[in-house]
C-alpha cells in the first residue's frame, strides 16, 4: 500500500502532470464549492418559500445542489482547458492577456449561456455581473477614468455609483415594467412595496400581511 502512495504521489508532483492535474482539481473545487453554497441556500429557500411534501422538497434541494455543483464543475474544466490550449499553441507558449476573457467566454456560453436558463443559473450569472460591474467600477476610478469624489478609500466613490444606480434602476423597472423583473425577486419586490399599500385593519397593517 505504501508503495502504491508514494507512486501515486510521485505522478501528482510531476511537473509533466501539472496542468492536466490543475484542470482536475479545478473541476473538483468547482463541484465542491458549488454544493457548499448552493445546499444551505436551497434548505432555507425551499422550506421557507415552496409548498408539497418532504420528499418533494429534498429533491428540490438535491437538484439545485446538483446542478450548482456540476455547472461551476463544467466551467472550471472548459475554462482551465481552454487556458491550457491557448497557452500551449501560442508562439510564445505564454499566457496572453486575453486568453481568460475567452476562455470564460467559452465556458460561460458552453455551460451558462445555451438553451432556456435555470433559476440556478440565472443566480450564478446574476451574481457574476453584478461583481463584474462592481470590479470595472471600482477599475475606472483607479486608472483614473471616474473621480473618487469620495475621497474615503481608492474606489470608494465607484461604490456609491454602484449601489444608487443598481437601487434607482432596479425600483424604475419594477414601478414600470415589472414582468420582465426576475420572478423571486418580483415577488420579494412585491411583498415589501406593492403590499405595502393595502390594509383593512391593525391586523393586516402591522401584525400580518394579508
Amino acid at each position: 500500500m505504501d508503495q502504491i502512495t508514494d507512486v501515486v504521489n510521485r505522478t501528482i508532483l510531476d511537473p509533466r502532470y501539472a496542468d492536466y492535474l490543475a484542470v482536475l482539481k479545478a473541476a473538483r473545487n468547482g463541484a465542491v464549492y458549488g454544493a457548499k453554497v448552493r445546499f444551505p441556500h436551497a434548505l432555507v429557500m425551499v422550506f421557507l418559500f415552496r409548498t408539497g411534501t418532504l420528499k418533494s422538497k429534498l429533491a428540490l434541494i438535491l437538484k439545485a445542489t446538483r446542478q450548482h455543483a456540476r455547472n461551476l464543475a463544467l466551467f472550471a474544466t472548459i475554462y482551465k482547458s481552454t487556458c491550457l490550449l491557448l497557452r500551449r499553441t501560442s508562439p510564445t507558449r505564454k499566457e496572453a492577456p486575453w486568453d481568460s476573457f475567452l476562455a470564460g467566454l467559452l465556458g460561460g456560453y458552453v455551460v451558462f449561456g445555451r438553451g432556456s436558463p435555470s433559476s440556478v443559473n440565472q443566480q450564478i450569472v446574476i451574481y457574476v455581473f453584478a461583481r463584474v460591474v462592481l470590479a470595472l467600477a471600482k477599475l475606472s476610478v483607479q486608472k483614473g477614468m471616474v473621480p473618487d469624489l469620495g475621497g474615503r478609500t481608492q474606489g470608494g466613490n465607484a461604490w456609491s455609483l454602484f449601489a444608487a444606480l443598481s437601487w434607482g434602476g432596479v425600483m424604475w423597472v419594477f414601478r414600470w415594467y415589472p414582468e420582465v423583473v426576475q420572478p423571486s425577486m418580483r415577488s420579494s419586490m412585491k411583498y415589501i412595496y406593492v403590499n405595502a399599500d393595502h390594509w383593512d385593519s391593525f391586523r393586516n397593517l402591522l401584525i400580518h400581511n394579508q
